[in-house]
């Protein structure tokens, strides 16, 4: 069979440039999954369930926003293409609106539960905004599910550098910039990471080609929202996204509150310029990094489904395990909780690659593109599994009493321990279990493709 330039391999440059723009989104979500309960809980003094209610009721926003904005994106035509000119036009407002989420004005309580939950809500929207249209650009970056496959390790492997900056540098930059002052520290840190978000989506909207130029978008909204539901495959990985998130949220959320009332640990440098819990946490996305780049070589002794159901049960067991771990024993507590995230480095990987499948199956079935749409299912999980994710702990300080920076009880320590090592699990347990019923397997996944490029005129059938 004959081929064209289309279905060439990406180049190292267009696969970096790719990858990097989930660098500058993890920027600011892995910022804002690791320490914005604890900011505005412990530092900035909003109560645990007032913190956990902001969370949950803004997702309100997100249910209608991210379809829209995949439909929006859908119906795109510009001469840079559908997708890619969001993250020339959001790069300075994403920018922006991360920095005024943690402005920290002196409000009184109410105010400040107000303030949270505009600031949110407007970071929320311009995430969607410009990550929904960045996930479907994977989708006609090439016509070659193999090539968006290694696109997509080149995006985790830079989102995984991007949450280990974050996890390695954020804490000791709100501790150099604040000088004791948690709130000024906090602010001038995701000063720096919205510059560089800004600059990195930049660099990804001038590296990065649509090579697959769908028709003019002629279906209506109701028929597209019909052929995303008849896909029973996105049906199961929407769900499988939502608890995956939910999980890794809780767990992380949780770690400095772990580490600072349980085990007992400050600031205190514990290996060069970390203490305790930037170690852990560094180590836990060094671990991320590591399975986003095993990757590629994992799927060629397993198809992606079954990968997807043996490392949520890794995870699973990892959190469990750590139940049982006294709180002395910092160096099993690091490796099991490592364990977990290297889990996650796989399992978002494949999250991902697996959307970008169900998009091009969409489109074989009805004849119709929906990549932003498809994909905005994968952002609203993203969101709305951060949200409950970040809720679940909020609510459980709350029902055990957690008080800001007292000497907590007996039962507040082990509300902090079930949210920590028990409650995350079982997500990953329930997304194990909904895996067994995603069926875009390899077979049909090649039998799609080949007719897919058959229709597009990429190849020449013999």
């Amino acid at each position: 069979m004959q081929s064209n330039s289309n279905t060439a391999p990406l180049s190292f440059l267009e696969k970096i440039g790719y990858g990097i723009g989930d660098m500058a989104s993890n920027f600011y979500m892995g910022f804002f999954n690791i320490f914005l309960l604890y900011y505005y809980v412990d530092v900035w003094g909003i109560s645990p369930s007032g913190a956990a209610t902001m969370f949950l009721v803004t997702k309100i926003i997100d249910a209608i926003s991210d379809p829209t904005m995949g439909i929006i994106a859908d119906r795109t035509n510009t001469r840079w293409g559908k997708y890619r000119p969001y993250l020339l036009w959001m790069a300075i407002p994403y920018a922006f609106l991360g920095y005024l989420l943690f402005l920290g004005p002196d409000f009184s309580q109410f105010g400040k539960l107000v303030y949270a939950y505009v600031s949110y809500s407007l970071i929320m929207l311009a995430y969607t905004a410009i990550n929904v249209p960045y996930s479907a650009l994977l989708a006609v970056i090439s016509p070659v599910s193999e090539e968006r496959t290694k696109a997509t390790q080149f995006r985790f492997v830079f989102a995984s550098l991007g949450t280990l900056i974050v996890g390695a540098l954020a804490k000791p930059l709100v501790d150099f910039f604040g000088g004791g002052n948690e709130v000024l520290g906090f602010r001038l840190t995701i000063c720096l990471f919205a510059a560089l978000s800004m600059l990195l989506f930049f660099f990804t909207f001038a590296c990065t080609k649509e090579r697959i130029k769908p028709e003019k978008h002629s279906t209506g909204i109701k028929e597209d929202m019909s052929v995303l539901i008849k896909n029973s495959s996105w049906v199961v990985l929407a769900i499988s996204s939502i608890l995956i998130v939910v999980g890794l949220v809780a767990r992380i959320s949780s770690t400095a509150f772990y580490t600072k009332y349980n085990m007992q640990y400050g600031d205190e440098k514990l290996l060069w310029w970390m203490d305790p819990t930037t170690l852990i946490i560094t180590c836990g996305f060094a671990g991320q990094l590591f399975g986003a780049l095993i990757t590629p070589s994992l799927l060629k002794v397993s198809d992606k489904r079954k990968l997807m159901i043996g490392m949520n049960l890794i995870f699973a067991v990892s959190i469990f395990a750590t139940y049982f771990v006294p709180t002395d024993q910092f160096l099993l507590t690091l490796l099991l909780y490592t364990l977990g995230i290297f889990a996650f480095g796989v399992i978002i990987t494949l999250l991902f690659s697996m959307y970008t499948d169900c998009a091009e199956y969409g489109e074989w079935m009805s004849g119709h593109n929906s990549a932003g749409l498809t994909v905005s299912a994968s952002m609203f999980s993203l969101k709305f599994g951060s949200a409950v994710g970040s809720a679940i702990p909020g609510y459980i300080l709350a029902w055990y009493g957690f008080v800001k920076d007292n000497s907590q009880t007996d039962e507040v320590l082990g509300g902090i321990s079930i949210m920590w090592n028990v409650a995350p699990a079982f997500f990953f347990l329930m997304a194990a279990l909904l895996m067994f019923f995603y069926k875009l397997d390899g077979n049909t996944m090649s039998k799609v493709e080949k007719e897919m490029l058959i229709r597009r005129g990429e190849i020449n059938p013999q």
